[in-house]
């Protein structure tokens, strides 16, 4: 079962970067660099979007494939930053 913060990034990706297209197969494993999904441009608005809609803050050491690659990296790396806001 898909996570609120996983439905919400997977949302983003679709209709900004597959404009809408469900039907790509987009796993939470899915690199959405090796794929040509996104771009760097593309990553900024992704940066842009996490910050604004989960009300975290994303350092630029932070802006890495480690983090931002895939729906499940994304996930992960977002719920992080929510726990420490959280713990904060």
């Amino acid at each position: 079962m898909a996570s609120s913060v996983e439905t919400a990034i997977r949302a983003f990706i679709v209709e900004n970067f597959l404009f809408g297209d469900e039907s790509y197969k987009l796993t939470g494993e899915t690199s959405l660099i090796d794929n040509d999904l996104i771009d760097s441009t593309g990553i900024l608005e992704l940066v842009t979007f996490l910050e604004e809609r989960f009300s975290i803050r994303i350092a630029d050491a932070d802006i890495v494939p480690a983090n931002l690659d895939s729906i499940a990296r994304i996930d992960a790396f977002v719920n992080a930053k929510l726990g420490e806001s959280a713990a904060a």
